[in-house]
């Protein structure tokens, strides 16, 4: 499997994802899985202008994602998947794709959130999507950047 990193980023494809994450893991290919992104051609523009120079990005549903990834698709390519909610990779893992870990980078404020760190906000679907994918037995961290703490994100919860 080539599974390098797997992130929850509200932002997708930035500079902490882009510069300091790919380059640091030597990362071939950012997956995005999105299922309303697929389908939004100016996000997906951004994204691509996002993404670092020698560095593929595909932006998919997550079937397709998870299909992919069963298939061995990506088997020879170093991987970083994103996705803007921990739901996302619920649901990839219930269909089977192996996640050791997940990190948790920026998610944003809003009406429905409360804050469990300055850059982490979560509303309690997060919560329980945080729950299930710990009971699978995949560690969950919070690290903004490679050079910070990586801090048990399940601590941070209670």
């Amino acid at each position: 499997m080539s599974i390098i990193a797997v992130r929850v980023d509200g932002r997708l494809v930035h500079g902490q994802v882009a510069n300091l994450w790919t380059t640091k893991l030597n990362i071939s290919r950012i997956m995005v899985v999105d299922n309303d992104i697929v389908n939004n051609d100016i996000e997906k523009s951004g994204l691509k202008l996002s993404t670092p120079a020698g560095v593929k990005l595909s932006v998919l549903p997550v079937e397709k994602a998870v299909n992919n990834i069963l298939a061995g698709k990506y088997d020879s390519q170093r991987l970083f998947i994103v996705a803007r909610r921990p739901q996302t990779f619920l649901d990839m893992a219930e269909d089977g794709v192996p996640f050791d870990t997940i990190n948790v980078g920026n998610m944003s404020q809003s009406d429905e959130t409360r804050s469990i760190s300055h850059s982490i906000n979560v509303t309690d679907d997060d919560v329980k999507a945080f729950e299930a994918l710990n009971a699978k037995g995949i560690k969950l961290t919070a690290q903004m950047v490679p050079s910070d703490n990586t801090n048990d994100l399940m601590k941070m919860l209670k």
